[in-house]
């Protein structure tokens, strides 16, 4: 049987079965010595081995105050839709979506910001978690700090623009400007 337990979850009797990897015996108790997924293997020559793997995955997630990097896939007049592609500079392994509401854009004047000149679709942003998500893991994310916003955007023309204010970038090749809440990158969170 397997399942994700906690660090230091009691898991069983040592009565009923052997300490593996990943678990500690005490009190007559097997405890998970990490958190992770546990897995009862059965062993012909009596009781079965219980251990704990450490399951990459659910070990990092997007947590309150962390600092992601995310790609916008859909905007509209309220909200930017998002997937989380990196928690700080670690690549995450699944999909993790996210929400930009108009009013997290950024700090001042939040009654002005629009969307779409903030955020396109394609445009990979620097954002930070400020809650966790409900069911369908949507969690809500803020760009209104002057580290966060757009990292990278790409223009009509296909080619990655240059930031040239807080909020505009513009195409290298044609000098079209675009609206963007661009953000003043620390060169720690660039994920290239």
């Amino acid at each position: 049987s397997a399942g994700p337990c906690a660090l230091g979850e009691r898991l069983c009797s040592a009565e009923e079965a052997t300490a593996g990897s990943g678990t500690y015996t005490r009190h007559g108790f097997i405890f998970s010595s990490l958190a992770g997924c546990l897995e009862k293997r059965s062993e012909e020559s009596g009781l079965p081995v219980v251990s704990v793997v450490r399951d990459a995955e659910s070990q990092l997630l997007p947590d309150v105050g962390a600092v992601v990097t995310c790609k916008v896939c859909s905007i509209n007049s309220r909200f930017a839709k998002v997937h989380i592609l990196y928690v700080g500079s670690t690549p995450l392994k699944s999909t993790f979506r996210g929400t930009i509401r108009r009013e997290d854009i950024r700090a001042t004047e939040r009654d002005k910001v629009e969307v779409y000149k903030s955020f396109r679709p394609g445009d990979i942003v620097l954002a930070k978690v400020i809650s966790l998500g409900d069911a369908q893991s949507n969690y809500l994310l803020s760009t209104a700090e002057n580290e966060l916003g757009v990292v990278v955007a790409r223009s009509e023309a296909g080619v990655q623009m240059v930031p040239i204010s807080w909020c505009e970038m513009q195409c290298p090749r044609t000098h079209t400007k675009d609206f963007r809440k661009v953000a003043r990158v620390q060169p720690q969170f660039l994920q290239t």
